[in-house]
């Protein structure tokens, strides 16, 4: 097995579905900044949930906000759903894995906040649910999926939805992370002016 040029195809292949989601999904991550923007410019929050790797996402997201993404800029609200362990283990426990970020979203979401739930099949149950939950609680949702939307995608009809056009999941997670660098930079150029 030639291994170099395997690694090469992994570039390319990557490359390729960059180019092709931008042209896609430019119009609607737009949408999303602008979404996001107006709701930390009214005070609210951004509430992130993923499982594994879109758990990462949403704690990099998340500490993008609260800290930095290339300039410097005041503190943004945001917090990620999939961080703290006794809520996760209690819920988990007392409840269902299901429940685990639907409860914060209740407990912690209102009005005018936004959730951003990430899952690269679409299909995540708890990630629905907070989806449900937040929907209820008339909140905005950003969703970020792969493989065609899953579930997800039927329950967005006023909401954001990014779905990566790739069936692998090493290469949503891939675009799911320039996304949300995108919508970091577009909240910041809303905020400050490309020149901040």
């Amino acid at each position: 097995m030639n291994f170099e040029q395997r690694i090469i195809d992994h570039f390319l292949d990557s490359a390729r579905l960059k180019q092709d989601a931008a042209a896609l999904l430019a119009p609607e991550i737009a949408r999303a900044a602008q979404l996001m923007t107006e709701c930390l410019l009214a005070d609210g929050k951004i509430l992130a949930c993923g499982n594994g790797g879109s758990a990462a996402d949403a704690q990099h997201f998340a500490a993008e906000l609260v800290g930095r993404f290339e300039r410097e800029r005041p503190e943004l609200r945001a917090i990620a759903l999939t961080t703290d362990t006794s809520i996760l283990t209690a819920v988990g426990n007392d409840y269902a894995f299901d429940a685990i970020f639907e409860k914060q979203v209740r407990a912690l979401g209102i009005r005018g906040d936004v959730l951003l739930a990430l899952s690269t099949s679409g299909n995540s149950d708890n990630v629905i649910r907070a989806i449900a939950a937040a929907q209820e609680r008339e909140m905005r949702v950003v969703a970020l999926t792969g493989k065609g939307g899953g579930a997800i995608g039927g329950m967005l009809a006023d909401d954001v939805h990014l779905c990566v056009p790739h069936a692998r999941t090493a290469r949503i997670q891939e675009v799911h992370l320039l996304i949300l660098h995108c919508l970091c930079d577009a909240i910041d150029v809303h905020l400050l002016g490309e020149e901040g």
